[in-house]
């Protein structure tokens, strides 16, 4: 049986390391992150395996990246609600101010669940962006690069970039706010 188990393990990173890495790094700062997230992906799977089968390993497999990944992002929530969360400067009064349920002090199982939703609807909405948009919005809220920093990346101008990350940041109101709406009527 140990034989089976590992020669499933082998087999598995041959099938999924490969697009399990290339999903990873497109969504952390760098490929240090990435290979140490795809590790503790792996690491993961080795000790699941041991207690209990899976029954569809692409899945989970992705499953467990997205959670790591979120994980590793969690830290920046401050700054990035911060910048999301801000007054719009037309003035509206209803603009989603997150902080208050993200920030909490309170561990419960309900701010944790919600906190979760928060992340997994925000990677999601990410994922609706343009790339270029998505990844100014990575680099800048989640990976806490500055906008210098990324015009010397990309040889963009720091006011294109800006502007990107603020259509990013428009779109990402409005579909985090549809969450908060349905959150509250819950």
């Amino acid at each position: 049986m140990p034989q089976d188990k590992n020669s499933h393990i082998i087999h598995t990173i041959k099938e999924y390391g490969k697009s399990l890495l290339g999903f990873i790094r497109k969504r952390v700062k760098n490929d240090a992150d990435a290979e140490d997230i795809l590790q503790d992906v792996w690491y993961q799977f080795s000790n699941v395996l041991n207690t209990e089968p899976i029954e569809q390993t692409s899945a989970w497999l992705y499953r467990v990246a997205r959670n790591k990944i979120l994980d590793k992002h969690k830290k920046h929530t401050e700054t990035l609600l911060d910048d999301m969360a801000g007054n719009d400067e037309d003035g509206d009064e209803d603009t989603l101010d997150l902080r208050d349920l993200l920030l909490t002090e309170a561990r419960t199982p309900e701010t944790e669940y919600i906190k979760n939703i928060f992340w997994e609807e925000l990677f999601v909405a990410l994922d609706e962006l343009p790339e270029q948009q998505r990844q100014v919005f990575v680099w800048h809220e989640l990976d806490d690069i500055p906008f210098e920093e990324i015009a010397k990346r990309t040889g963009e101008n720091v006011n294109t970039l800006v502007s990107r990350k603020r259509y990013a940041v428009l779109h990402l109101r409005k579909r985090l706010k549809q969450l908060y709406v349905e959150i509250n009527n819950y």
